[in-house]
């Protein structure tokens, strides 16, 4: 059996060449302020892989996603481990644009705590009076540079993710930029109407696109999972203050109260986070997790 080693590990994820495709693994680790705590979440890449694949074949009629396959049986011998049953996904290579394309619903976050000391978010001027976690009258568009690990991203505005773009695509910046702007804001709608007839708000959340062979624009990385969008309880939610979450939240407000752990979790902190991962599977899906 061939071994397959990472050609590139990310704080939560390794990627394998397999020649014309990539193959994703989703990993238990979990990250949170920039760092990879000490904890695994037993089923965590399973799950987040499992909720990709579901809003991949959701999406598809509004632009193409770079998802080929979830089965390990399609995948080289090496990746029919155990360890990678459920968390894998085959998919196609893509050349990926350097814009993260995050879209706001709901003012939350950081941009609550801008909008509080100037009215904006991102640089895009909101109506007064507006309350925490209220629902924006439209999404906005407020994407962001991608930074290397350690690094924060950068907040851009749609001006400047255009000559972002022309400056690695000359002639094409505009296009490109108009095209992820517009993808990023319908995928958006779509899904959050979905998720809330399911008893879910989707706040906010961040996609990535590349290219194809052929300059084409698709939808690549992960999708609408709990590590890349703040999902609210609907039956919670109350305007004026922050919301539960079933996202990586429960673990960040553990850590902030607990400034000396080392980023080491206690196993009910684990075992709460990863049941919120699962219910809201379920909940989206309609369907009960399993690898």
């Amino acid at each position: 059996m061939t071994e397959y080693k990472p050609f590139k590990e990310g704080k939560v994820r390794e990627i394998y060449d397999n020649g014309d495709s990539l193959i994703m693994v989703a990993t238990d680790r979990i990250s949170a302020f920039d760092h990879i705590l000490k904890n695994k979440i037993t089923d965590k890449g399973a799950v987040l892989t499992q909720m990709s694949k579901f809003w991949f074949e959701l999406t598809a009629d509004i632009i193409p996603n770079h998802m080929i396959s979830t089965d390990t049986a399609d995948m080289p011998e090496f990746f029919r481990q155990e360890r990678f049953q459920g968390s894998s996904m085959m998919v196609k290579k893509l050349e990926m644009l350097p814009v993260e394309c995050i879209v706001r619903g709901y003012i939350t976050g950081s941009g609550w705590k801008s909008y509080k000391e100037n009215g904006t978010v991102c640089g895009i001027k909101l109506p007064e009076g507006l309350q925490e976690s209220q629902k924006l009258p439209e999404p906005i568009y407020t994407p962001s540079t991608k930074a290397e690990i350690g690094d924060h991203d950068e907040n851009i505005s749609f001006e400047q993710s255009i000559d972002v773009l022309e400056k690695q695509f000359p002639g094409r910046g505009l296009q490109y930029a108009t095209t992820l702007r517009d993808s990023t804001i319908a995928l958006y709608k779509k899904c959050a109407e979905y998720a809330l007839s399911k008893g879910i708000i989707i706040a906010d959340t961040k996609f990535e696109f590349g290219l194809d062979e052929n300059g084409n624009v698709i939808l690549g990385d992960e999708m609408l999972t709990p590590d890349s969008s703040r999902f609210w309880p609907l039956s919670e939610y109350k305007v004026g203050c922050g919301q539960p979450s079933y996202d990586k939240q429960f673990v960040r407000d553990w850590l902030t109260a607990n400034p000396d752990s080392d980023y080491l979790l206690p196993q009910d902190v684990i075992d709460k986070t990863i049941a919120k991962y699962k219910e809201a599977y379920q909940l989206l899906t309609g369907k009960e997790f399993a690898r």
